[in-house]
Parts: structure tokens; sequence; C-alpha cells
């Protein structure tokens, strides 16, 4: 009796684990982008393409004011690799925005060391938060892409540098680190602002410019079944051409080049949740900025000296265990706060405008697990009292 009983145990066990594992995978394949993708499931192929896109209707309304509805192609992106061997690869993301600007987003080489290893250079996106590395438009809910990924973040954020990334299957850890330029803060002008926080000051690899090195880093964690939590970081100063053909015993004009640029320090958590139809997301960044009163100064900006952007996302699959295979029909409601002048050094002051909360409810119909129609309504309010409401809808696909 006692070895039936052990027989049955052992049996049981076999098969949560085995379970458990399955789930494990399908939680960590739920984390690639299409990048990843490519790089990961078609090592049996030397060339490999992929790619997404969205094409948006969005209507502002409100206020006793008349508004136009703005329809778009708002990105067409294509996705281009080549194995060159099992273990070297090259990925490329090319993009169409608004149908007439053209953007590489990616364009890096992959080299993979081992199981747990790879050495990866080029155009690469900066590991902070979910959506600025999953920004497929069938892989998140609502027509547009969160606005604290797009101030705080800021989506979509990609820099030129090399550095290191892998999974570690037994603890279960998906890590990134890398050496990459800096945000460009000064060129005739300042790249940075009050409103729009250090967006302006991407470079995206088109004649990028270094005066010093930063670190982005970022570390996931996949072992809880559905769930995926992650931890970034990014680290250095922004860049300035002051510094360009600068004689290194002119301290006056270093000083003026100092003046020019800021130190960035950006942390941030988030979290996915996928599990039996229920869709839970959420992320929290902040950025602390420091030598912002000589740079506004200097350049006559407002740049704040701290943010700080959140969102929490609640959704539900109802058709989930419906036998529908991967139709998903899914309303959700998001609640987002961002602050671009959370804080300010000097004779600035604090801008009310600058603090904002958008509250979006949506439904999303899956056909398949990449192709996707949405609607949603949102509603944009900030601590000065404005406020305005927006009505989108969109169809998305990725392959």
């Amino acid at each position: 009796m006692n070895n039936k009983i052990q027989i049955l145990l052992l049996a049981l066990l076999t098969v949560l684990s085995v379970n458990a594992q399955d789930i494990q995978e399908q939680t960590l394949a739920n984390s690639q982008n299409t990048a990843q993708r490519l790089l990961d499931n078609e090592r049996d192929r030397n060339l490999v393409i992929g790619g997404y896109g969205q094409v948006d209707y969005n209507q502002p309304f409100g206020d006793g004011k008349m508004y136009n509805g703005n329809l778009d192609v708002h990105r067409m992106v294509l996705l281009v690799g080549y194995h060159f061997t099992d273990r070297l690869q090259m990925i490329t993301e090319i993009e169409f925005e608004h149908v007439k600007e053209v953007y590489v987003e990616q364009a890096f080489i992959n080299y993979r060391l081992n199981d747990f290893m790879n050495l990866r250079g080029g155009l690469m996106l900066i590991p902070m938060g979910i959506v600025n590395e999953y920004h497929e438009p069938s892989t998140f809910n609502g027509v547009e892409r969160p606005n604290v990924d797009k101030y705080i973040v800021p989506t979509t954020w990609r820099e030129i540098g090399a550095g290191i990334s892998g999974t570690i299957s037994g603890p279960s850890l998906k890590y990134q680190a890398y050496v990459i330029n800096g945000f460009k803060g000064y060129d005739n002008g300042a790249g940075f602002n009050g409103k729009n926080g250090l967006r302006g000051g991407r470079q995206k690899g088109a004649e990028s410019i270094m005066s010093s090195p930063n670190f982005s880093m970022k570390l996931e964690y996949f072992g809880i079944p559905g769930l995926n939590i992650g931890v970034s970081g990014y680290f250095g100063k922004s860049q300035s051409t002051l510094y360009h053909g600068l004689d290194k015993s002119d301290n006056q004009g270093i000083s003026t080049a100092d003046s020019s640029l800021v130190g960035t320090a950006m942390v941030g958590v988030d979290f996915r949740y996928n599990l039996k139809g229920l869709q839970l997301r959420g992320q929290l960044i902040y950025n602390s900025i420091n030598n912002t009163m000589q740079y506004n100064q200097f350049t006559g900006s407002d740049l704040g000296s701290s943010m700080l952007g959140y969102y929490i996302e609640a959704g539900l699959n109802v058709l989930h265990g419906s036998g529908k295979g991967d139709q998903k029909l899914v309303p959700f409601a998001r609640y987002e706060k961002y602050n671009t002048h959370m804080g300010v050094e000097g004779p600035l002051s604090i801008n009310d405008a600058y603090e904002r909360t958008d509250i979006t409810l949506g439904l999303g119909y899956w056909f398949t697990r990449g192709v996707a129609v949405k609607m949603d309504y949102q509603r944009f309010l900030n601590a000065a009292g404005d406020g305005n409401n927006q009505m989108n809808m969109g169809i998305a696909f990725m392959f």
C-alpha cells in the first residue's frame, strides 16, 4: 500500500513539475518581443522576417469646442534578421511612422556565447519599463501606448552601444546590461524641457554624439507562473556638442559646456501577470536629474529636477476557456499618473500643468494572437484644472 501511495505521489509530483515547467516556459515566451522571437525561434533558417503595424483613429471632444478626428497609419514596421551561424545573428527594425517618416529602431549583432549569455552591439532598445521593449501594438491593451511610457521613459527609446544579455533558467532570471551613448541635451539649444522631459534628447542612432558613456540594465524574474517582474536602471550624463573641439586648458569653455548637460539616474519596476484570462500590469518609473538649475539658466529651458510616472491596468479575457483558441475579447481599465515637474531647482517654479492623470477604458478583440481591433475612451486631466477627452479606434497586427 505504501509503495502504491509513493508511486502515486511521485507521478503527481512529476505531472506538477512538468506543468509548472510548461507554464514557466509560456511565461517567458509571453515576454518576448518580435526581435527576440526572431533570435530564439528561427535558428534553422538564415533569413527571417517579422513586422507589426497599427492604423488609428483619434477623436478629441469636449470643452465646448469642435475637433477634427485624426486618421493615421501610425506605424508600419519591418524586422529583418539574418543568422550567419547558429551563434551569430543580426536583427534590424525599420519603421515608417505617419507614412512619411522613416526610422531605424533596432540594428544590432547578437553573438550567443552559451545558453545563458549573449554579446550584443549596435542600435538597441533601452530596457526600461514594459512598452519600450514590448511596443508591438497587439501586445498591449488600448489603441495608444501609455503616456507614462511617452513622457517619463521615453518610448521608443533606443541608443547605440554594446553589452550582454541572457536568460538563466534555473533561478528564472533574464538580464541585460549595456554601455551606450546618452541623451543629447544640447545642440545649439536645449534638447530637454519641462513638458516633455528628456524625450527630445533621444538620439535614435542618427549621427549620435557621445561626450560621456551611460549605463543601462534590467533584471527580470519569471519563476512564478504567469508573472514577470522587472527592475530597470539607467545612469549617466547627457551629451553636448559644446565639448567637441574644446581645448582641455580652456577652463571657461569647459565650465560653459558643463552647464549644457545634466546627470540622469532613472530607476523603474514593472510587472505583468496573465493567468486564466486575468491580465494585470503596472509600472513605476522615477528619474532624478541633477545640474538642472545651471542647465535651465544656460539654455532658457524649464527642465524639472525629478520626474515620476506610474500606471496600473487590469483586463479580463472573457473568451478564456471558451474553446475559441487564440481569440480574445478583453475589456480593460488603466489609471496612470505622471509628473515631469515633480521637483525643480533654483528660481524655477513647479508647473501644475505638467502633473497629469490619464484614465483609459477600452475593449479589444484579438482574431488570433497577432491581429486585433481596439477601441477606448480616454480622459486627460492635470493639476492645473485642465482636461479633455478622446475616443480612439485602431487596427493592430504583428507577425
